[in-house]
């Protein structure tokens, strides 16, 4: 653990650290599969979907394409995927009421709590690569308390482009050490660290599954490492 007296703002990884998107998308596929008929292996579905997110990033990141924000891109994603699964007969309003799941995304158990105990001492602000009408919704759906709503859209840059960070901590009228990048990526932390931001690991074990291989444990020597947000909001004093 190390000082934290210079710290502002917290900006926050959200898929994954925040939320359980893979739980999220099974269960609303599993209400799909009721509801429309449909049989659909949704826990394959939404691997093979968050598999395709890097890469359509990396489009815009290289250069490719155009800016286009994530839903867009998931958009995409969902359409070839619905394609390679053989999911056949849906409306183009059921279509988008699919994609929209993102938007619906439920969070962690300690996430609710933990973001409410760090917002009374802390400016709570996303640094997600997801647009701001997806955080939005998001917010309000799972009762997210942030304080802005902030990263790669406002950026017009996906992390882990410096562009995503360095814009963050300017929107917050803060210098980089003065945010602390909670994640339960390595690599996300690794990047903010070398623009200058604090760094808190967050324990996510299954966020891939129960199979999960990576960030089990932080690689790095990181400012704070917790179990979850209300361990970090008590070694935050909060």
């Amino acid at each position: 653990m190390t000082q934290n007296s210079e710290i502002r703002a917290l900006t926050f990884d959200v898929f994954g650290t925040v939320v359980d998107w893979r739980g999220s998308i099974i269960a609303e596929g599993e209400r799909w599969n009721r509801d429309w008929g449909l049989s659909v292996n949704w826990a394959a579905f939404a691997n093979a979907w968050r598999a395709r997110y890097q890469p359509s990033m990396e489009e815009v990141r290289s250069g490719k394409r155009p800016w286009a924000i994530l839903d867009v891109l998931h958009r995409e994603s969902l359409d070839a995927l619905l394609e390679q699964f053989e999911v056949k007969g849906l409306s183009e309003a059921q279509i988008d009421h699919l994609n929209r799941a993102w938007h619906r995304l439920r969070p962690w158990p300690d996430s609710v709590s933990g973001l409410t105990r760090l917002k009374q001492k802390y400016t709570l602000a996303t640094l997600s690569n997801g647009n701001v009408t997806l955080l939005v919704n998001m917010a309000k759906h799972s009762r997210l308390p942030w304080d802005a709503i902030l990263g790669a859209e406002v950026a017009q840059h996906y992390k882990p482009q410096p562009e995503a960070y360095l814009t963050t901590a300017r929107m917050l009228g803060l210098r980089p050490e003065q945010c602390l990048m909670v994640a339960a990526h390595n690599n996300d932390l690794v990047h903010a660290a070398s623009h200058g931001f604090r760094t808190a690991f967050i324990h996510r074990s299954t966020e891939y599954g129960p199979d999960q291989s990576t960030d089990l444990e932080p690689t790095e020597d990181f400012d704070w490492i917790a179990r979850g947000l209300d361990d970090l909001a008590e070694q935050l004093g909060c």
